[in-house]
């Protein structure tokens, strides 16, 4: 119900259309003024639903735009930033490691798949996976400006108020691990 209220307000609107229109049509229909009222009301509550929907932000909408944060980050070769909100040191030197290998002149963020929220773990977790294009340069090396789609399957999870990368896993869109891959987690 939390995802419906704060992400998806024209459904919710939709409903609250519907089930107004039939209230009133049903008290023109049989003069009760109770539906009329129920109908109003209704209709009214069409935009509270998106002023709830405005500033409601769900664990989902959190990652995602954690997400886009991190990409703009890589993009401006801003390693440190990029790595902050990684919460496992192990991981972090890992990251910081393979983005000190490259320039970034693009990273973009082609499509996230899906996010999923773990219920009942604590803390709570997250597992995302999508598919990001960056252009990148050798830092020392002969690969120069070079278009490279990837998957990546990152795992979140949310200690506190904030959610922190806890392992990451990128390869190719389709198939299994090339010499790019980041290596399986001990």
């Amino acid at each position: 119900m939390e995802a419906l209220l704060a992400e998806q307000p024209l459904v919710v609107s939709l409903m609250l259309g519907t089930l107004a229109f039939g209230l009133i049509y049903g008290w023109l229909q049989t003069g009760h003024k109770g539906a009329a009222i129920a109908g109003l009301i209704a209709a009214s509550l069409i935009p509270a639903a998106w002023v709830i929907a405005s500033r409601w932000q769900t664990d989902r909408e959190q990652i995602e735009s954690l997400i886009y944060e991190i990409a703009d980050a890589i993009e401006r070769n801003d390693h440190e930033a990029a790595v902050k909100v990684i919460g496992d040191s192990r991981t972090q030197a890992q990251a910081r490691q393979e983005l000190n290998r490259w320039t970034f002149q693009l990273a973009r963020v082609n499509r996230i798949r899906s996010i999923d929220v773990i219920e009942g773990t604590y803390p709570l977790e997250a597992d995302v996976d999508m598919s990001v294009k960056v252009d990148v340069s050798q830092v020392k090396g002969s690969i120069r400006n070079v278009r490279v789609l990837r998957r990546l399957i990152l795992k979140f999870q949310k200690p506190e108020n904030d959610w922190v990368v806890i392992d990451y896993r990128h390869m190719p869109i389709t198939g299994g691990p090339d010499q790019f891959s980041s290596p399986p987690t001990p």
